[in-house]
């Protein structure tokens, strides 16, 4: 399967209004990656394509990454060095308890859309929203190429 059908359109404009909504409350900018096969571990495939799509050079050191593999069924959510300097250690298991949820009743729009929304409310503690900010990411979701 190709990443980019893993979604409906639907589906794909339901997870960038996500996005939108969740960076109204946060300077935190946060990205969907999907990918098809990840031949490692999921955290570290995520790792790469965090560095590739330039997320750790965002003014606040504050990007998220959800990072899906949808034919190998894994998926990882990363947060910047400002995020993981101010945050507790258990900061991303809710958004992955409901992302795994979702996923494994095959509901997987509604649980990246849910996981955005999640992280951006987890954000605006951390990270609210400032008059200067500005839109340093991409809304719409990456695709491997």
């Amino acid at each position: 399967m190709k990443p980019q059908d893993f979604l409906t359109r639907e589906e794909q404009d339901m997870i960038v209004s996500a996005i939108k909504e969740a960076e109204t409350n946060t300077s935190g900018e946060i990205r969907v990656h999907i990918d098809d096969v990840c031949g490692s571990d999921a955290y570290g495939k995520a790792v790469e394509v965090f560095r590739y799509l330039g997320m750790d050079r965002t003014r606040e050191r504050n990007g998220v990454l959800i990072y899906v593999a949808c034919s190998s069924k894994v998926f990882a959510i990363i947060g910047d060095k400002g995020i993981n300097e101010a945050v507790p250690a258990d900061f991303w298991e809710e958004v992955s308890a409901h992302i795994k949820d979702c996923f494994s009743r095959g509901r997987f729009a509604e649980g990246i859309s849910g996981a955005i929304r999640m992280a951006g409310c987890k954000l605006k503690e951390y990270f609210p929203y400032r008059t200067d900010d500005r839109n340093e990411q991409p809304d719409e979701i990456s695709y491997r190429k």
